[in-house]
């Protein structure tokens, strides 16, 4: 008997959901209107922006669910990379934390330590939230609010038709370390030292200074993280936001040789890999130079495509052209037998 969420008797899959039921229900249902809001709710943003009297209030909220080990850490990182490709580093947070029945003294402890250290490490400031044992919560979820004062900002909604598309780091980061450790365990699908290589993009997942260097340039329009779908998910969700098409290129898309092994191995796109860590900029065409330049001793940045009027294409290594025309199903999901052990 199949069990899950519908809507209209169509089953949904794991992860985000999509963007045109987005579309038909929870945006068109976000309470009282206010006029202080000036990058309200939109499917593809990474964040919302309130005017103040003197700046923004940028805000992003997002729930770990599945991941065991580092959650607490997971938490703050998603949200604060969220509030990042604003252009302005992350300030303050405020954390829920469900832990399911049976759970000690210990395990609170493990986690705050987790959500302590990783607000340390990108400056963040946990103003409050709320923790508690649930009754019939199969495992942990924690959910963090990050939160900045802000003077200026960009968004994912506002790439502009003939901006450059620039990549930070490699595809699929995130995706990557997970499947290390879910599937690599065994030894059977890779070799040890892969597993121990991937298991250390864990400490690229932050995009927190490649945002804020790369927006000090002047050059940017917008900016998007990679989480679910990837890059090909995340290049879809900012054209879509900002209303352009794109032309991604998969020959120029950079992909780890870790990723690429562990992708190959398990018949999986690197493209459609989720990528916590790694930025999608819509740069100024012209200003791709200044842009490397700034990003120099940060990180790898790399040109990857361009935006264009209407269609969304993924030009494919033999020049053939796929049309995009939906954000892709993370291949995480698909690699975990559809558990949904991310967010």
């Amino acid at each position: 008997m199949t069990s899950g969420p519908r809507i209209d008797g169509e089953f949904l899959p794991p992860g985000k959901i999509p963007i045109d039921v987005l579309e038909t229900t929870v945006l068109k249902m976000t309470g009282a209107r206010s006029p202080d809001i000036v990058t309200p709710p939109k499917a593809g943003l990474d964040f919302s922006a309130l005017k103040l009297e003197n700046g923004f209030m940028i805000i992003s909220a997002d729930p770990i669910t599945g991941v065991s080990s580092e959650i607490g850490r997971y938490a703050i990182m998603v949200s604060s990379n969220d509030v990042a490709t604003s252009g302005n580093r992350p300030q303050f947070a405020e954390t829920v934390v469900l832990l399911p029945q049976g759970s000690q003294r210990g395990d609170v402890n493990k986690v705050a330590r987790q959500i302590d250290g990783a607000a340390k490490e990108a400056g963040i400031a946990i103003v409050g939230g709320h923790t508690e044992v649930t009754p019939g919560l199969p495992r942990p979820i924690v959910m963090a609010t990050v939160f900045s004062f802000v003077k200026e900002y960009v968004s994912s909604g506002d790439a502009e038709e003939g901006d450059t598309i620039m990549m930070t780091k490699t595809a699929g980061l995130e995706g990557t370390a997970a499947l290390a450790r879910e599937r690599g365990d065994s030894g059977k699908r890779f070799s040890r030292s892969t597993v121990n290589r991937a298991g250390r993009f864990l400490e690229q997942l932050s995009v927190i200074d490649d945002a804020e260097a790369a927006f000090k340039t002047g050059h940017v329009h917008a900016m998007h993280d990679c989480t679910e779908g990837g890059v090909l998910g995340a290049s879809y969700e900012m054209s879509f936001a900002s209303g352009v098409g794109f032309e991604l290129e998969e020959s120029l898309v950079p992909v780890a040789p870790e990723t690429r092994a562990i992708c190959q191995s398990l018949r999986l796109d690197p493209l459609k890999l989720i990528g916590s860590g790694s930025l999608l900029i819509a740069v100024r065409k012209g200003k791709e130079a200044q842009l490397k330049d700034a990003l120099t001793d940060i990180c790898r940045v790399t040109s990857v495509g361009h935006f264009t009027k209407r269609e969304r294409v993924l030009i494919r290594p033999d020049g053939s052209e796929m049309k995009v025309r939906a954000a892709p199903e993370d291949e995480l999901w698909r690699a975990l037998g559809r558990r949904g052990d991310r967010h």
